[in-house]
């Protein structure tokens, strides 16, 4: 048989676990046609490349970061960051700044809520420093705001403006007045000023994504949703939909539509389905609602089973376990999955009952993916639920490093040293998929799939890291035992990740029949060191048989 590449003499990291490893391939037609040994060769005719001994493994999925969302952040103007020592030191810095930056519009800041040792920070405060001009300070973490009475007033929020998600996405009120303090869903709609934004300023750091995958090797990718911007999340994946057709988006994309808050469901679920008729060319495909069931630990609005060691509340979900089913047998009636954000104990478990009680009510009629993503704390009783119940669980390893001692304080420390606990959900039979969670372009550095191989097996960033100077953590991040090995990496990369995405018979393994896209490496991934892990990059990368880089 005539064939476009014949490749021999390599090292072959097939993901494939019924041909788990092989020393040649044969490329036709952009499809795999053959993976084996070189005796089986012989039935091919073409080209052949010697690799002598060079490591090859599938393309890299990405299963959770954000297209739309690093759209925003591309031309957003985040404030200048700043530390300090309590309230009035936060307002001694702002009002210095305004008085030498006369004339703004809006004034920005960035800071972290720690910074404010527990002191409240209200509109009234705000107002005394800039009384007529919009002002605005983000939370480092980017999950909530404090703003003035300037800014409430423009957006039309008053004390009567319903919380979107109590206890979630909410106003923070005193003596049933808004203080000026926002998280979550009731935060997000102050960030964004996106729709002046051009077709060509949104597919410009498109581009960039695009050059970013064809050089790491990341041939397919799920965008987690743009929360509280539905409209120009759509406008994104026009423009995505456009760059597909005309042969700029050589990856492929698979999207979602998002859901904030319970009032939205109904027009969430319609749109979902809607993008599912609208979005579907070759490389870009929507089929999964995202839903933000919690949000974080440092605000404190990740949802807990045991409360915050320091302020004895849980937070709280989204929605509960019985409308969690209602939304997940609606999906599945119509052929389509989802994706959760659940960072924390009370949200995946939120997540498992709903699962659990849909199964149990539509038996062998339930086929959809469920992933959880984010995992950051787990309750003990919940670790093998997820295989048993089919659930996959999606895990940022560039997260699985850092000091448990700034956790501790609102985890407690026997919570805080038992974080990201991957190995064992692994360990359990449960598909495990791994991300990068990251929402701004910037220079990638921590989009790199070999630095979240790094972290995932080290647990630690050290000197020897390709990462951000100003982030090490030279001790091992507890549990040590939740360490992942090289080959479980490269499966959660890549055969996992595709069948997250539902596109298991395409992608995700090196097997006859299946899109050749596959990454060429001078050294063998398998024996590398695993500090500086980070530092690795394939030579050559391919997509659908056609060299990229």
């Amino acid at each position: 048989m005539k064939v476009d590449t014949i490749i021999k003499n390599a090292k072959i990291f097939t993901a494939d676990k019924d041909n788990p490893q092989a020393t040649a391939l044969a490329v036709k037609d952009g499809k795999f046609i053959y993976v084996g040994d070189e005796a089986g060769l012989s039935a091919y005719e073409g080209e052949i490349t010697d690799l002598g001994g060079k490591f090859i493994m599938p393309g890299i999925l990405d299963t959770h970061v954000h297209v739309t969302t690093s759209i925003g952040f591309e031309y957003a103007d985040l404030g200048v960051p700043f530390e300090c020592d309590g309230k009035q030191g936060a307002l001694d810095f702002m009002s210095d700044y305004i008085a030498k930056t006369p004339g703004l519009d809006r004034y920005r800041f960035m800071m972290g809520q720690k910074c404010l040792k527990g002191e409240e920070l209200s509109k009234e405060d705000l107002d005394s420093i800039c009384p007529d001009t919009e002002l605005i300070i983000l939370e480092e973490e980017c999950h909530s705001v404090w703003v003035n009475s300037r800014i409430l007033e423009n957006y039309g929020i008053t004390d009567d403006t319903p919380d979107p998600v109590p206890g979630l996405g909410y106003f923070v009120r005193k003596d049933g007045h808004v203080t000026g303090n926002a998280f979550e869903g009731a935060a997000w709609p102050f960030l964004f000023d996106v729709n002046s934004l051009t077709d060509e300023q949104i597919e410009a750091p498109l581009m960039r994504l695009v050059d970013y995958c064809k050089n790491t090797g990341v041939t397919a990718l799920f965008d987690a949703g743009f929360p509280e911007y539905e409209e120009f999340h759509e406008r994104v994946y026009k423009i995505l939909r456009k760059m597909d057709e005309e042969g700029k988006l050589p990856m492929y994309i698979d999207g979602c539509y998002i859901l904030t808050r319970p009032a939205k469901k109904e027009e969430a679920l319609e749109g979902v389905k809607r993008f599912n008729r609208e979005f579907t060319t070759e490389h870009l495909r929507v089929h999964t609602l995202k839903i933000l069931m919690d949000g974080t630990q440092k605000i404190h609005t990740a949802a807990m089973v045991t409360p915050y060691a320091d302020t004895g509340e849980t937070g709280a979900t989204c929605f509960n376990a019985r409308e969690f089913a209602d939304i997940l047998k609606e999906l599945n009636a119509a052929g389509l999955d989802i994706h959760v954000h659940t960072v924390g104990e009370r949200a995946s478990r939120t997540l498992l009952d709903g699962v659990e009680l849909a199964k149990k009510e539509l038996g062998d009629n339930f086929h959809m993916r469920v992933t959880s993503c984010h995992l950051e704390v787990q309750d003990d009783a919940d670790m093998d639920r997820f295989a048993k119940l089919g659930v996959i669980a999606n895990f940022t390893p560039y997260w699985n490093a850092g000091d448990p001692k700034v956790s501790s304080s609102w985890l407690g420390e026997e919570r805080a040293a038992k974080q990201l606990r991957c190995k064992t959900i692994w360990d359990s039979g449960a598909l495990v998929t791994w991300s990068s969670d990251n929402v701004a372009y910037s220079d990638f550095v921590t989009w790199s799939p070999f630095l979240g191989m790094e972290v995932g097996m080290t647990r630690k960033i050290t000197d020897k890291s390709r990462a951000p100077e100003h982030i090490r953590s030279n001790e091992v991040f507890p549990p040590a035992d939740e360490r992942m090995g090289i080959e479980e990496m490269l499966l959660g990369y890549t055969i996992n990740g595709a069948i997250q995405l539902g596109i298991e018979d395409h992608k995700g393994s090196i097997t006859a029949g299946k899109d050749a896209d596959y990454l060429v490496f001078e050294n063998d991934l398998l024996t590398a060191e695993k500090e500086g892990f980070s530092h690795n990059a394939p030579a050559d990368v391919y997509i659908c048989g056609r060299k990229q880089n």
